[in-house]
């Protein structure tokens, strides 16, 4: 795939503060998905530290709000100013998903970039939690790692190698996350499908030097990718 915006920024940033695959790469295809305007206020939730928040302030020209619950906001806008990026662009914060510091209708969206997963698996959250934040007509764009179809229940030894039945159950199908997120009234589903670039995201992630990228290795190297996919969620507040 083409991704012109992912690779304005150096192969050794992207490896240095990646926390799993391409988040680049999944931040571009997924926004191209969704509808928001430059210029728009955006939350990135679960930045990480600070990728997806960088290419939305540097090359898409929206206003991000970087939160994220085990990054250090410090170490984050040291990066951002490393870019040329200043705190009119980006605004980086330590935030609890399920305590977030805004106020009702503050954002025109939201993107969340593989971090969804580990705190929208309750069907309650996002009516609770998320919502509220954004201005009527506002879109969520999610990139949520999964599975090609639930197999909790005959676990395949390659996802086995790298990954315990806990882990792996923040992992599911676009069933199971359609199912989750009808369940929300005031969130229009406009798409849930599977993103293209699930494996070359992975293939950039698992040559990192880090080791959390050697411990995924192990599972794709041994075919892990036959099971595990990306799902793009797109949705509108009503």
């Amino acid at each position: 795939m083409n991704f012109p915006n992912a690779n304005s920024f150096s192969r050794s940033v992207m490896r240095s503060r990646s926390m799993g695959p391409n988040p680049l790469k999944l931040c571009e295809e997924l926004l191209s998905y969704g509808d928001i305007p430059a210029g728009s206020v955006v939350l990135d939730l679960g930045s990480g530290a600070g990728l997806t928040s960088a290419l939305m302030a540097r090359e898409y020209d929206l206003t991000v709000y970087a939160a994220d619950l085990w990054s250090d906001p410090s170490n984050n806008m040291r990066f951002f100013k490393e870019l040329g990026l200043d705190n009119r662009q980006v605004v980086p914060l330590k935030a609890d998903a399920i305590a977030l510091p805004f106020a009702t209708e503050f954002f025109d969206a939201v993107v969340s970039v593989d971090s969804y997963n580990y705190f929208g698996r309750d069907p309650a959250y996002l009516k609770a939690h998320l919502l509220p934040l954004v201005k009527r007509g506002g879109e969520l764009l999610f990139a949520i790692p999964g599975m090609a179809r639930d197999c909790h229940d005959d676990l395949p030894a390659c996802l086995l190698a790298s990954w315990t039945p806990e882990q792996l159950d923040y992992m599911h199908d676009i069933d199971w996350w359609r199912a989750n997120i009808a369940q929300t009234d005031g969130a229009e589903i406009l798409c849930i499908c599977e993103m293209g670039c699930t494996r070359e995201a992975w293939t950039d992630w698992i040559a990192c030097e880090n080791e959390y990228a050697r411990g995924d290795r192990t599972a794709v190297e041994a075919g892990a990718l036959d099971f595990l996919n990306t799902i793009a969620v797109r949705l509108r507040r009503r």
